[in-house]
């Protein structure tokens, strides 16, 4: 799985990645603040302008049947903002291998899967690489088979990881923003593991079973919820309990 050599192992990657629905948004409080950006969405009187160029087919096929254009066939451009970024940060260390390693690629997948709005998906050894940059556009299947590539090797620097966790992060406009630390949070490099995790908005860890001790005490240091996972069937659960807040 780690190589995705295998096609159908990454088909059925995709398969499990499509259960999760990342739900956010509800979370947010109306007056969130936040930079927006103009986006076409469906027609609403109070909501923008007539996006004349999303609207022509069905302008056009409405002209051709002599009827009035309904409403909901109509789209209009109008500001709106993101209401969740979140950056997935996988451990790809050493420690991490078999099941564990096999939970975090499909967690990518998942989130690269079921996301919608801002992400990034970042894995980290001793350096950190970014499977999706947030200001970066790939395909769903381009960011899973990505993720699905990733090799435990190396040591594991914890604080690197969730300094670029923030970068990331602070690249959105997004009112919520998130980042989901799958490690057993075991540094094995130099860094202030805690001052870095105080830098982010909102820090959730998932740890493999039997293997916690280290990731509850940092979630426990910094206030983050965290939970823990005994192998990739149960990783879409944990990932919604744990960003229930």
């Amino acid at each position: 799985m780690t190589r995705a050599t295998d096609a159908g192992l990454r088909d059925l990657a995709r398969s499990v990645a499509a259960r999760l629905f990342l739900d956010l948004a509800r979370h947010e409080p109306a007056d969130a603040p936040g930079i927006g950006r103009v986006e076409s969405m469906p027609y609403r009187p109070d909501r923008g302008d007539i996006d004349i160029d999303g609207s022509l087919d069905a302008l056009v096929q409405a002209d051709a049947e002599h009827r009035a254009i309904d409403p909901d066939d109509l789209v209009v451009r109008a500001w709106a903002k993101p209401a969740t970024a979140w950056c997935l940060v996988v451990d790809r260390s050493g420690s991490m291998y078999g099941a564990p390693l096999a939970t975090a690629a499909l967690s990518a997948a998942a989130v690269a899967a079921r996301a919608e709005g801002e992400y990034a998906v970042l894995s980290f050894a001793r350096e950190v690489v970014a499977p999706k940059a947030m200001w970066e556009v790939r395909s769903v299947d381009d960011v899973i088979d990505r993720t699905l590539a990733l090799r435990g090797h190396g040591t594991t620097d914890v604080a690197g990881a969730l300094l670029a966790a923030n970068a990331q992060l602070r690249a959105s406009s997004a009112p919520r923003q998130v980042a989901i630390l799958l490690s057993d949070c075991r540094s094995t490099e130099p860094g202030d593991v805690i001052g870095a995790a105080r830098t982010l908005d909102e820090l959730v860890v998932i740890a493999p079973e039997g293997d916690s001790d280290e990731a509850a005490e940092l979630a426990d240091t910094v206030g983050a919820r965290w939970t823990t996972v005994d192998g990739p069937s149960t990783i879409v659960a944990a990932i919604a309990r744990v960003l229930e807040r």
